[in-house]
């Protein structure tokens, strides 16, 4: 298994949407805290879909630059 993908993200549990969210049911990603090998990242819309592994300190540079408004757009 390629260790930056997990075939089926529903096998893994704790999933969290960001507070950003609504309850709306529209386009959402989910994360999971925790994870070894970086930060698991998912399609909320389709939780038995695949979730990308990104390594955690890209995650945490791409969720500042996304704060701070520093994202290449």
């Amino acid at each position: 298994m390629n260790e930056h993908i997990i075939p089926d993200a529903s096998s893994l549990h704790g999933w969290r949407k960001s507070t950003y969210s609504g309850n709306e049911g529209g386009s959402c990603i989910e994360v999971l805290d925790g994870y070894p090998t970086g930060v698991p990242v998912r399609d909320s819309k389709a939780p038995q879909g695949p979730a990308l592994v990104f390594p955690s300190a890209g995650w945490t540079s791409f969720l500042s630059a996304v704060k701070d408004g520093t994202l290449p757009g």
